[in-house]
């Protein structure tokens, strides 16, 4: 039986020792979010963000658009918040709104202030081995490997995906924790077989219980970075849980095990944020 990686529990630990970092600021760092319309889950993600901020002592704004809000509108405001002395960090929630092109919105953003590491500068930097910002669940899912005992160096490593979000960026995580990694995706084949040469398996494809037991090998620590609603408050993850936890030697839960990570190392980054500017180490 596998043994959980408690997510919660790691990523309260980092809020804590942010939290004593930001105590002895004098001026705290501060993190503006933008949302454009009212979709249900990114209303929730906004609120536990604000929820970290406020226990980590991270001053948060809120700018809430109208759905209908013009891009080019949505950009002045962008543009303010980069001009702002204030302003540490800033996050435009996705997904946008269907008339939005990602990349204007994106390219807008400085990439000083670029919490989300979703700015094609700093995905730059990523890419090269030399990243600033982290982004939210990549970074999260190196910290619960670590912080749980399990070695990366060295192991054999598959990611199924390959978003900008956290396919790639991952992949390229592990890589510079000197791991040997294999990306796959929708046109890999043999994918069952690949995943099965996994010491360490990342499931970010977006379908629940996409990967079975029968994919994984024995002992293999597998992270679950999907999750998916089964109706009320019932969760599921990319991963196949009962299947999977009978021959896994580690596994995320969903929810628990990945999601609070990435609202935690989004406060780390707004903590890199205030120094970079502040010219502080980070």
């Amino acid at each position: 039986m596998a043994v959980l990686i408690d997510g919660r529990r790691i990523a309260a630990e980092i809020k804590d020792e942010i939290k004593a970092k930001v105590s002895e600021m004098a001026k705290k760092p501060c993190l503006a979010v933008i949302i454009a319309g009212e979709d249900p889950a990114s209303l929730i993600y906004i609120r536990d963000k604000r929820i970290a901020c406020e226990y980590t002592g991270i001053k948060f704004m809120l700018f809430e658009l109208p759905e209908t809000t013009p891009e080019n509108e949505a950009v002045e405001l962008v543009m303010k918040l980069n001009r702002d002395p204030e302003v540490d960090g800033i996050l435009f929630q996705q997904p946008f709104p269907v008339h939005y092109g990602d990349e204007k919105i994106l390219l807008s953003i400085d990439p000083a202030k670029d919490v989300d590491c979703l700015h094609p500068y700093n995905a730059g930097l990523l890419s090269v081995g030399k990243p600033f910002f982290l982004p939210g669940t990549p970074a999260g899912i190196i910290m619960l490997l670590k912080r749980t005992g399990i070695e990366i160096a060295g192991k054999r490593c598959v990611v199924v995906g390959r978003s900008n979000i956290v396919g790639k960026p991952v992949s390229a995580l592990l890589l510079m924790e000197n791991a040997t990694v294999t990306t796959c995706h929708s046109k890999t084949r043999d994918l069952p077989e690949i995943c099965r040469t996994a010491d360490i398996l990342v499931a970010a494809v977006r379908k629940p219980g996409f990967i079975t037991g029968d994919m994984i090998k024995e002992g293999a620590a597998v992270i679950d970075v999907g999750i998916h609603s089964l109706g009320g408050k019932k969760r599921c993850g990319d991963v196949d849980f009962a299947s999977c936890e009978k021959k896994a030697g580690y596994i995320t839960p969903v929810p628990g095990g990945v999601g609070p990570m990435t609202v935690a190392m989004l406060m780390e980054n707004c903590l890199k944020a205030s120094a970079l500017k502040n010219g502080r180490p980070a």
